[in-house]
């Protein structure tokens, strides 16, 4: 079991180190360099081919193994690591946006061979709470190394030489996945072998739509997609929105790089970690009911925030607890979704897991709505405060009509 969680938690944070580059690290960098809030808000787009995993999950699935799979990918983000670090965002912005969207594609790619890995070596209630806990940690953990850690030594070290460190931590990984043997596991070998061997499924992956029915077809698959668009609406744009509000107003960029990127991502960490300690003693339902509600009062806390733009050391303490305050939830909220998602998918057949499992890409799609639109209106503090109050109030009130919906699967209420 501990080998498990060390597998995945390791795979999971080289998997976050993207993520840690682009929403942390990459904001704050463009803006001390002069860019506009609305020309950062638009490198979302780079997030694009997390979307696009949809079509590719079943060939992941069906072609090779996971291991492949992911020493390729791994291999892929070295290299591109590698790209980077001949390139300086001042003068090849358009070279940068190129590396981060190859990155993006590879870890996505890694994303949907890690967690069929993690759907068959998973089992029971029990290692689905720590699984996924290792999962979302990790992920975390490598978001911290990426977004904060580096953020914090990048005007000692330099750009260059943070890319070729990030060579090797890939590179490292790759070895390290190649030699292990916990792949090597009966059930995901089978799993991997049953999927190559239905030659009569194969024309499946031409006809996308009996996929898509036979997805939709899992009980609970509907609600959770659903839950999934909605359940990150706000926190995610707040996240991205009020470090730029500090740093244009209360903070400098290596001041945001240790507390938001390092000390509340430590919150973050810690939240998730609570969740699937959580998950062996209550119900994902009732969980779930009560850290909504205490998210939407720390939305409103953060907003009110908005209004004091005189910096003071009061401010600046209220802004580091409402960003951990964030955090943390946020964090013990993923935790609790992963699972539930994770449990839904282990209910669809084998063949169609990887694709059941994307349901995720659907978050960031609509975390990057918000944030874009985000950075389209955020251009002084008043619109900051327009924003918070048009979007990320409103969105609080699917998630809430969701929770306490007499729709809502068992996999919510009557899993124990």
């Amino acid at each position: 079991m501990n080998d498990k969680l060390v597998f995945l938690g390791l795979l999971y944070f080289v998997q976050g180190i993207p993520y840690g580059l682009q929403s942390s690290l990459l904001p704050l960098y463009l803006r001390g360099a002069g860019h506009s809030l609305t020309r950062i808000g638009f490198t979302k787009i780079l997030y694009f081919p997390w979307v696009l995993k949809v079509l590719w999950a079943p060939l992941v699935d069906r072609v090779g193994t996971k291991r492949r799979w992911v020493v390729a990918t791994v291999c892929g983000l070295a290299l591109t690591c590698l790209s980077s670090a001949t390139l300086a965002p001042e003068a090849h912005i358009w070279g940068v946006a190129g590396t981060l969207l190859a990155m993006n594609t590879l870890a996505s790619v890694q994303d949907i061979a890690v967690d069929g890995a993690a759907v068959g070596l998973l089992k029971g209630r029990g290692e689905l709470g720590l699984g996924n806990t290792a999962q979302v940690v990790g992920y975390k953990a490598g978001s911290v190394f990426a977004g904060g850690g580096l953020l914090a030594v990048i005007d000692v070290a330099g750009w260059s030489w943070m890319f070729v460190l990030l060579t090797f931590v890939y590179s490292g990984m790759a070895l390290f996945v190649w030699g292990t043997p916990v792949l090597d596991n009966e059930t995901v070998r089978g799993q991997q072998a049953d999927g190559t061997k239905r030659g009569g499924q194969g024309g499946e992956a031409l006809r996308p739509w009996r996929i898509w029915r036979k997805l939709l077809a899992v009980p609970g698959t509907p609600w959770t997609v659903l839950y999934v668009l909605t359940y990150k609406l706000g926190e995610q744009g707040a996240v991205t929105m009020f470090p730029l509000f500090l740093l244009d107003h209360h903070m400098t960029a290596r001041e945001l790089g240790f507390w938001n990127g390092v000390i509340s991502m430590g919150f973050s960490i810690c939240g998730s970690s609570l969740g699937g300690l959580l998950l062996a003693q209550f119900s994902v339902g009732a969980l779930m009911r009560r850290v909504f509600v205490l998210r939407t009062i720390s939305m409103v806390f953060q907003s009110s925030l908005l209004t004091v733009l005189e910096p003071s050391p009061l401010m600046k303490g209220m802004a580091v607890l409402s960003m951990s305050v964030q955090h943390f939830l946020g964090g013990l909220i993923t935790t609790l979704t992963f699972t539930t998602m994770m449990h839904c998918t282990q209910r669809a057949e084998e063949s169609i897991q990887a694709l059941s499992s994307r349901q995720m890409c659907w978050r960031r799609i609509s975390s990057a709505f918000t944030v874009t639109a985000a950075k389209e209106e955020g251009t002084e503090a008043g619109k900051f405060s327009c924003f918070y109050c048009k979007a990320f109030s409103p969105c609080r009130t699917p998630q809430i009509v969701l929770l306490t919906s007499q729709g809502a699967p068992d996999i919510v209420w009557r899993w124990c």
